[in-house]
């Protein structure tokens, strides 16, 4: 018998802080994106929670080394912990302008293992509700060590940098404060989603990310297409079905 060809499933890389370790949560925006891709991509969890820019520009040449043809799109969401402010979270503060320059190092990174700048979709920190976020802070015996309006200049400078690199851009900052709606309920703690925000997220994210998967097939044949006296027909051919 002649070596069986492998299935190769494409890949969606999430990759992120800890609003992206938790997506695949119960109820999560990463688990709602991988239930919309069954049998189609693997939605794959790269988040790290507490990580801001500087670190995951060092480390992303560890998670993706190579080149990579099977990569659709990447989201890079980085920011949240960027802007915790210097004087009172000195290890996850991130200068504005090095914020910037560290979202252009991974897309730079990124083309260089064959992962083009269109399919990045990079993501802003969502606003950040400081009177939630503040007794979070004092449980654990610390001060108050994000604004929203700090938030909201890295979310800024993470829309012109998508724009200067040509990646797609998910502003959660602006919409989740759109029409001045309480965007605490998107929040579980002030900062990090709840399951309202979860479903924001995944429902905001699809709108970007269908045009990058629309065109993949459906992984191996429709059970009721597999001929039960031959399944090796089937089961063993390059086709794929797409309905």
């Amino acid at each position: 018998m002649s070596k069986l060809k492998a299935v190769v499933w494409p890949q969606v890389v999430l990759f992120g802080d800890s609003i992206t370790q938790f997506a695949f949560q119960t109820n999560g925006w990463g688990s709602e994106i991988a239930d919309k891709l069954a049998r189609k991509c693997d939605v794959v969890n790269r988040g790290l929670s507490g990580y801001n820019s500087r670190w995951a520009k060092i480390i992303l040449p560890r998670i993706i080394p190579n080149h990579n043809s099977h990569i659709a799109a990447v989201t890079v969401f980085f920011g949240a912990n960027d802007c915790a402010l210097e004087e009172k979270n000195p290890q996850q503060h991130v200068p504005l302008q090095e914020y910037s320059e560290n979202l252009k190092d991974i897309v730079n990174h990124l083309a260089s293992v064959g992962v083009s700048a269109d399919k990045v979709i990079f993501i802003t920190p969502p606003p950040l509700h400081e009177a939630t976020w503040e007794k979070e802070c004092l449980l654990k015996g610390s001060a108050l060590d994000r604004l929203n309006s700090t938030a909201g200049q890295y979310a800024q400078a993470c829309v012109q940098t998508a724009g200067q690199c040509g990646a797609d851009v998910l502003d959660l900052w602006t919409l989740m404060q759109k029409d001045e709606q309480d965007y605490n309920l998107y929040l579980s703690d002030g900062l990090h989603l709840s399951d309202k925000g979860n479903q924001f997220v995944g429902q905001h994210l699809w709108k970007l990310l269908e045009s990058h998967v629309a065109d993949l097939p459906f992984i191996l044949p429709y059970w009721g297409d597999v001929d039960s006296k031959n399944p090796e027909t089937r089961l063993l051919c390059d086709q794929s079905k797409t309905s």
